[in-house]
């Protein structure tokens, strides 16, 4: 009931509203203290020494029944009729609502977030599906119109189907590691959020730059890896979370230019 007292208290509103909520808040202590009084003169009912178990389990039972019906014929019970009270206490529920809804959003946004970044992976993925099966069929047309040497044929053939399944196994595989990589980045290292403090003193500033995901940032490294082996290096900007890339260094997983500190690359470990 203190404590009930303190938050009234500290709500923003009239003088008089604060003080009458504090004496109607004293008035019920004082009769929950005279009901504990009541309750501790009444004193202990003593059990019959045979079956004293099946006795305690009875008066249990209608302990409970008569909370249950108490509760059935209980009214909600208004805290105040002063309306300044009942504004101000309103406006707190309205602001606690607003809190949680938009967290919801702000939890609705990130996954739909991911989900679109699984639905580009997973259009990238038919995409090179397609282009392979054209390869694929290219290649049976050129070994079907080959008919003067049929043992060679046959030959091509065998190892145009052997190639196509190595091709497809290479692609499943391939398609579960980014999956297994894309849950195990969610999972321990999420998308970069900025604190609500930072996003509001950069909105006056300047606007919010998107960061992207460490999934985002390896695929990158891969990516120009392989198509650029010559010249694997990638420039950092503000769209790199600095933590992410910090742990990468330490780590070893990529290193910095020699002569330009603000371009990295990944470490070659196949070579």
């Amino acid at each position: 009931m203190a404590e009930c007292a303190s938050e009234i208290s500290n709500t923003a509103g009239p003088v008089e509203a604060k003080v009458e909520v504090l004496d109607e808040c004293e008035s019920v202590w004082k009769q929950i203290e005279e009901f504990q009084s009541k309750l501790m003169l009444l004193g202990t009912e003593t059990l019959p020494p045979s079956d004293a178990k099946l006795s305690l389990l009875m008066l249990q039972c209608k302990a409970l029944k008569v909370d249950f019906h108490q509760w059935q014929a209980r009214n909600p019970e208004v805290i105040s009729t002063n309306p300044d009270v009942l504004l101000e206490l309103g406006k707190e529920e309205v602001q606690k609502v607003k809190n949680d809804l938009e967290m919801v959003l702000s939890t609705v946004q990130s996954k739909n977030k991911r989900l679109e970044e699984d639905l580009k992976r997973e259009q990238q993925w038919n995409e090179e599906q397609k282009q392979m099966v054209e390869t694929l069929n290219k290649m049976e047309e050129e070994a079907n119109t080959e008919v003067e040497h049929p043992s060679k044929k046959s030959l091509k053939t065998r190892e145009l189907n052997e190639l196509k399944n190595k091709l497809l196994k290479l692609e499943t595989y391939k398609k579960e590691l980014l999956s297994a990589l894309g849950e195990f980045l969610d999972e321990h290292f999420p998308p970069p959020e900025e604190d609500e403090n930072i996003k509001k003193k950069n909105s006056l500033a300047e606007p919010a730059v998107e960061r992207i995901s460490l999934q985002e940032f390896l695929e990158m490294l891969i990516n120009t890896l392989m198509t650029i082996p010559h010249e694997p290096y990638i420039t950092i900007n503000q769209s790199f979370w600095p933590p992410y890339v910090e742990l990468l260094l330490r780590y070893g997983v990529v290193l910095r230019h020699p002569e330009d500190p603000n371009r990295i690359r990944l470490q070659a470990y196949h070579e």
